[in-house]
């Protein structure tokens, strides 16, 4: 791979996505940052997102608003309640009500659309399949199914201009394997936000499905989380 390649990074600000962008950066890519406020609950992340792309120096970082509350369909978009407290293997059970329907399809057009005016033929997102909450569209087979479609759905992809590749590097890795990871490349975690309910001041709960398998990597990565120290 040559260097200084542009690419696409959807970046939430949470753990996941953060490492991704500091993965990206070592290869060479010259990053684009999209953030998508899509009205989230827990949208005190777009903050962190706005940190992480200060500190790792991207090329540009662009904001997307789109309102997702108006379909509903998961705790993230609507008032109800946030599962709290649940065992790790209930959280890899079921798909919970944290699944926002559709959620990465619609990011991933976002990002491609932006790729294609840019000229990028690479698209970074976290997704990851191994310590999760069971999302379907965190799955290899849902990643190379899209990559399929935006080769097929572009312009650039049909008239042979570009080979539009997803990459998604965390595939397979634990929650602890990515925070070593992310330690590797020198990503301040205080800077990220996973969790899915936050208090008024923007603070973890500590108890939903994503603070719990956050706090459980640093666990097994036998580090410590700055922002669940306390809790």
């Amino acid at each position: 791979m040559s260097n200084f390649r542009k690419c696409v990074v959807l970046l939430s600000g949470g753990l996941d996505s953060s490492t991704v962008l500091a993965m990206a950066k070592s290869q060479g890519f010259l990053c684009h940052a999209l953030t998508i406020h899509y009205q989230q609950r827990h949208e005190v992340e777009l903050e962190s997102a706005r940190k992480v792309a200060k500190a790792l120096g991207v090329e540009a970082h662009k904001f997307l608003e789109i309102d997702l509350r108006t379909l509903g369909g998961s705790a993230l978009t609507s008032d109800v309640a946030v599962p709290k407290n649940r065992a790790q293997e209930h959280i890899a059970s079921e798909i919970p009500i944290t699944y926002v329907p559709a959620r990465n399809t619609v990011f991933l057009s976002l990002a491609l659309a932006w790729a294609e005016v840019l000229d990028a033929a690479d698209i970074f997102v976290g997704v990851n399949a191994v310590d999760y909450s069971g999302y379907p569209d965190c799955r290899p087979e849902f990643i190379q199914s899209f990559e399929n479609l935006a080769n097929l759905a572009t312009k650039a992809g049909v008239e042979g201009k570009t080979r539009f590749k997803i990459h998604a590097p965390l595939s397979s890795f634990s929650k602890a394997e990515i925070i070593r990871e992310g330690r590797r490349l020198g990503l301040d975690f205080s800077l990220t936000h996973s969790c899915y309910d936050p208090t008024p001041q923007g603070k973890a709960c500590g108890s939903c499905d994503s603070c719990i398998l956050r706090k459980q990597g640093f666990l097994a990565a036998g580090l410590s989380d700055p922002a669940l120290e306390g809790i």
